[in-house]
């Protein structure tokens, strides 16, 4: 009873019903709500404070900035989600036309970025088998279950999570480039996806605890990100840390080739990697190998076999639960 009545008290006061309908929409930084709701800084931060401690709000770090969500599981997520069905919808309708003034200056500058370095992306994609074919094996594997909570581990401009997150009921992002996030959000926001989100962090060490059976991922992604490592396995191995049991692992990466140019000048550590290399990476983190993939290039120039790999999570020990 007094959770609930924390809870409310939290979102009776206008401006923090204002922030907690505005960060249902997007993932928003302190500044930037400091400019929607024109407020000082104190105060924004203060009321946001207030949300935190109820539950309501999700505040976490990225850099020097520090950006604000809605809470998306447990009594926080439902009772924002009963307040925003109940709340009218002119209260917050010059929010949202502001809301939309810095989602174009956010994309203006994701653009920007993305424009810098879009011959360099290209070039490497049209290398390898096409990318709508690899697209759709990974949807395909991936999709023909209900997901309850995917990770997309190395998200880069998000677009697996574009792909996948509409057959999933909570998606996340994890990428060390604020560059990259800043991109994905952008993705995010452009296809009106409100149940995926992104995060600054590291696949050598997840922020997140360790998967048990109803509280973890059962479903994570590699796309194309493995061949950037020093050590794969150990991001493997931590995927499958954070994985319930039964939870499936899908890797999506390049198969042995030779084209030294992507180490020289695109920061690509590995060539490539062969079933025997992967299978043992999943042996290690204690996953069961579920198959494999391939997806041979077909046009002129293309050059690089992609490779699926596929596993599965066993039931974990006590002392790996703990």
């Amino acid at each position: 009873m007094d959770r609930l009545v924390s809870m409310l008290r939290a979102a009776g006061d206008p401006t923090r019903l204002r922030l907690l309908l505005l960060l249902r929409q997007a993932e928003l930084t302190v500044s930037e709500l400091i400019e929607i709701v024109g407020q000082s800084q104190p105060r924004v931060s203060r009321h946001l404070k207030l949300l935190s401690e109820a539950g309501l709000v999700e505040r976490f770090k990225e850099g020097s900035w520090v950006f604000c969500r809605a809470a998306d599981r447990g009594t926080g997520a439902e009772l924002g989600a009963a307040i925003a069905a109940l709340a009218d919808p002119s209260l917050h309708e010059a929010d949202k036309a502001r809301l939309a003034h810095v989602r174009a200056a956010r994309a203006n500058a994701a653009a920007s970025y993305f424009k810098s370095n879009a011959a360099e992306w290209e070039r490497i994609r049209a290398l390898h088998a096409p990318e709508k074919d690899v697209e759709a094996a990974i949807a395909r594997h991936l999709t023909a279950a209900r997901i309850e909570n995917f990770l997309d581990a190395g998200t880069g401009t998000g677009r697996m999570l574009e792909l996948i997150a509409p057959n999933a009921r909570r998606a996340v992002g994890i990428d060390v480039s604020p560059d990259m996030l800043a991109i994905a959000r952008d993705r995010l926001l452009r296809a009106d996806i409100h149940n995926a989100q992104v995060r600054l962090g590291d696949t050598y060490r997840l922020p997140f605890p360790n998967g048990a059976v109803g509280a973890g991922f059962d479903v994570v992604l590699f796309h194309q990100v493995l061949h950037y490592l020093d050590d794969p396995g150990t991001a493997v191995a931590e995927a499958a840390r954070v994985m319930e049991p039964g939870g499936r692992l899908l890797i999506a990466d390049f198969a042995p080739h030779r084209e030294e140019f992507l180490r020289e000048e695109f920061a690509h550590r590995r060539l490539g990697f062969s079933d025997r290399e992967v299978e043992s990476w999943l042996a290690g983190a204690g996953l069961a190998n579920a198959g494999s993939e391939t997806i041979a290039p077909t046009g002129e120039g293309e050059k690089l076999t992609v490779k699926l790999w596929l596993a599965t999570a066993k039931a974990k020990s006590k002392k790996e639960a703990a």
